[in-house]
């Protein structure tokens, strides 16, 4: 099982970081919300797991293959994507949608034709902070913890 673990880290541990960093943020949304399964899905919020997944694949990446490979290059170009993402392609989703719901609350539209669109898809600036803090860290544990 060690030697499939490691064989296969430079994949698992994103995976797990992830994981972890999702259900973290399930924990933090539903201690200020009240606790609700629905919410180990939700988008945005306290820590980015999308962040910390690309983090942590640019980390294992980067300790596995090396910094000069062409799959570190790779992962890092991926990363900027997924972080531009959560900041401003999403963010601007949510304005939409905040936007949207204001017109049909202002012109008294049937709720059932147009139901409310979620407004907080994207991440303000620390939730995506947070979530590199959680991808670099937790990978150089399972890193750690993989030797």
């Amino acid at each position: 099982m060690q030697n499939f673990l490691q064989s296969h880290a430079v994949f698992l541990i994103p995976i797990l970081v992830s994981l972890l960093t999702q259900f973290t943020k399930f924990v933090l949304y539903s201690l200020k919300h009240g606790w609700n399964w629905r919410y180990i899905a939700t988008h945005g919020h306290m820590p980015s797991s999308h962040t910390a997944f690309a983090i942590s694949l640019v980390t294992s990446i980067g300790y596995y293959e090396g910094i000069g490979s062409g799959a570190f290059a790779v992962a890092v170009g991926v990363a900027f994507l997924v972080i531009d993402d959560a900041l401003r392609l999403r963010r601007y989703l949510g304005d939409q949608g905040h936007a949207i719901n204001l017109m049909i609350e202002q012109l008294h539209l049937d709720a059932n034709l147009f139901p409310r669109l979620k407004e907080r898809v994207g991440h303000r600036t620390n939730e995506v902070i947070v979530g590199g803090f959680f991808g670099f860290f937790l990978a150089l544990l399972f890193i750690w913890l993989l030797q």
